[in-house]
């Protein structure tokens, strides 16, 4: 029987739980909870969080990839919460962590974590509904807070980073001695329609988000499971983006083929279109999905080669090599934590925008800690200290008679910097990647006597509602164009940068830190 609990005095307002014990009819063929049954049970979970907050119905607008970390067996108990971490104007994000229980040896561990965009229902005139602004209680809903902006930023610029990376790369092509070994395409190619009855609809009668996606997993699973002639294993989803809604009556209509498969793993798009009657098919998603096939020893399996369809099938090749990438990417730079991180990772286009939001979210994670220990004052310049893990971190701070948005302006622009801080030497800009991104080579006076430099990528964001900070963020990469001299130590930043919040009389309050 399912539970769901919602919030006691001490609970975030928005915080939804779900608790299901997992039956025979949940499970595969491996007698484990399917994907896209615990897909339907997130989506309800999240939904309920969002309607909470908004006060309304809301719809899932999109869904963040997931990475699938542990499998769950028949008689499991799998515990969902879901709170809204961020409130925009009409949307709203959800972060989801999914939690597995073994009742009988009372073990826990983690599946899953997500995050999930919300949107409320248009009012009968079409009006959008706004939305109330979330206000953080602890120190980890302040962190989610904070980087939730940085989320919602590279969500946006999600399918340009693929034109972008597909545009500027000449992507490989497989392997040509194997093509006449590998399996065709086609061969892999699957098509299967739904109706959409009530159980399949929410209060709204309109198709639960978590529905279409069991369904686009189950047509995913199919088609895999007719290149490796195996049962494979769902590893990770890409971004589920909802283009429209579907109702009661609809039919979906659901297309799934193996776009490419590498050593271990293999792509699976798939895509889902909504009809009526002889109305014209309405495109309402598409996802990408990443499969392995397990031996007995639970090790990844070696794959056949994939023969792609003339024209579509090459670019959608062409294409699942450029998501790997980006996987990969992702992986190295956010999925780890800001200490695993290596502190000059190359910089290229294709990774520059996670490197971005990692430079940004790490400072705002820093800023959000709230064991800062005041060193001393003089002033009204006070000087903190943070130390986590050997790690010692500074922060300087100081109400300064000057408007937030100069004092952005002034402290943005590094290159005049020496004219003010006597630690920079020199400043010099490498290149402008965009707006708000930078890349610098900085030369700063050193003890040795011997003169060090830095190439940093100087990220810089506007505040993106009323109380949020400016920020400039400032971390070390590396660039193949800017080596390493004998001339000069080459020096690295973890995590440095500067909030400036708006204050009172056109005042600010400044910030400084550095890791």
């Amino acid at each position: 029987i399912p539970r769901i609990s919602y919030r006691t005095a001490s609970m975030n307002p928005t915080e939804v739980k779900m608790s299901q014990i997992v039956m025979p009819c949940h499970s595969n063929h491996r007698q484990e909870l399917s994907v896209g049954q615990l897909l339907k049970w997130i989506d309800s979970t999240a939904c309920l969080s969002a309607e909470r907050h908004a006060g309304s119905p809301c719809i899932t607008a999109s869904m963040d990839d997931i990475n699938f970390e542990h499998t769950i067996s028949v008689g499991m108990v799998v515990n969902i919460k879901a709170k809204v971490n961020r409130a925009f104007n009409t949307s709203m994000e959800v972060g989801i962590q999914v939690s597995c229980e073994d009742l009988f040896y009372d073990r826990h561990w983690r599946v899953c974590h997500a995050y999930a965009t919300f949107v409320t229902q248009r009012t009968s005139n079409g009006q959008k509904v706004p939305l109330k602004p979330i206000i953080p209680r602890t120190q980890r809903e302040q962190i989610e807070y904070s980087v939730a902006a940085e989320r919602r930023r590279v969500r946006m610029v999600h399918d340009e980073i693929i034109k972008d990376l597909l545009f500027h790369s000449s992507i490989q092509q497989g392997d040509n001695s194997e093509v006449g070994n590998a399996v065709a395409a086609v061969k892999t190619k699957v098509e299967s329609v739904e109706l959409v009855l009530p159980p399949h609809a929410n209060h709204q009668e309109n198709t639960f988000g978590g529905q279409i996606m069991a369904w686009m997993v189950n047509v995913a699973t199919i088609a895999a499971s007719r290149l490796c002639q195996d049962h494979p294993i769902l590893r990770t989803i890409d971004m589920f983006t909802f283009r429209g809604p579907s109702q009661i009556g609809d039919r979906v209509l659901l297309r799934a083929i193996v776009n490419n498969a590498f050593k271990n793993s293999m792509e699976v798009g798939v895509r889902a279109e909504a009809y009526q009657g002889e109305g014209p098919n309405r495109h309402i998603n598409s996802a990408f999905m990443t499969f392995e096939v397990l031996d007995d020893h639970g090790k990844p399996c070696t794959l056949p080669h994939i023969r792609p369809e003339p024209l579509e099938g090459e670019r959608r090749f062409q294409e699942a090599i450029a998501r790997k990438k980006i996987r990969l990417d992702r992986k190295y730079i956010i999925s780890r934590t800001q200490g695993e991180v290596p502190l000059s990772v190359p910089w290229e286009p294709r990774n520059q925008v996670y490197l971005s939001y990692n430079n940004v979210s790490a400072l705002k994670m820093l800023a959000a800690q709230n064991n800062w220990c005041l060193n001393s004052e003089k002033d009204q310049v006070r000087l903190y200290t943070l130390e986590r893990k050997s790690v010692l971190s500074f922060r300087v701070e100081s109400e300064v008679n000057i408007p937030a948005h100069r004092a952005f302006c002034l402290l943005a622009e590094l290159r005049n910097r020496p004219s003010w801080d006597t630690h920079y030497q020199k400043c010099e800009l490498i290149h402008w990647v965009d707006e708000d991104d930078f890349l610098y080579r900085v030369v700063t006076p050193s003890g040795e006597g011997v003169l060090q430099d830095f190439i940093l990528l100087a990220s810089k964001r506007k505040p993106c509602s009323s109380g949020d900070p400016y920020v400039i963020a400032l971390r070390s990469v590396s660039l193949p164009t800017h080596p390493p001299t004998d001339a000069y130590n080459r020096g690295e930043v973890l995590c440095a940068g500067f909030t400036i919040l708006e204050s009172k009389n056109d005042m600010s309050l400044m910030q400084k830190f550095s890791t």
